[in-house]
């Protein structure tokens, strides 16, 4: 894990990647507690019978399930001591290029790509490559948002 002081040591690292998460398994259970929270329980995500004869041979995670272990894996990846606050302000570019097979493990590649000072704060876009162990293209690629204060 990467440690950062002040908020501002950031700004002298645009275009460079901060940090690698630890690795996260992505299993049924997860799955399915996001298809019961989003409503979202197509069988290719939460059948795991039916999903074996389908075209990835197992469930599948969730694109937007994926999307959301942002967090989560970026936890384990930097802090930054005098920052107090950090809200969501959106996302620029979300794609996603291979699915989360159930039981496959992920981590986060961390890159920014920019920071904007504010007022008692900044704003980071920081792009996320969702990386599946294993695979040679990654599960997800996002533009992440993010208002950071001190």
């Amino acid at each position: 894990m990467k440690h950062f002081h002040r908020l501002g040591e950031l700004q002298s690292l645009v275009g460079q990647e901060l940090a690698v998460s630890d690795w996260l398994t992505v299993d049924q259970a997860r799955i399915d507690q996001f298809a019961q929270a989003t409503g979202d329980h197509q069988w290719i995500h939460v059948d795991p019978e039916k999903a074996a004869s389908g075209p990835f041979g197992t469930t599948i995670a969730h694109g937007f399930l994926t999307l959301s272990l942002i967090p989560a894996l970026s936890e384990s990846t930097f802090t930054i001591d005098d920052v107090t606050m950090g809200i969501n302000y959106g996302l620029n570019r979300v794609r996603f290029p291979n699915p989360v097979r159930c039981g496959s493990r992920v981590r986060g590649h961390f890159r920014l790509l920019s920071y904007e000072p504010l007022d008692g704060g900044a704003q980071l876009t920081i792009e996320a490559t969702i990386e599946i162990e294993g695979q040679p293209k990654p599960a997800c690629v996002a533009e992440s948002v993010s208002r950071r204060f001190a």
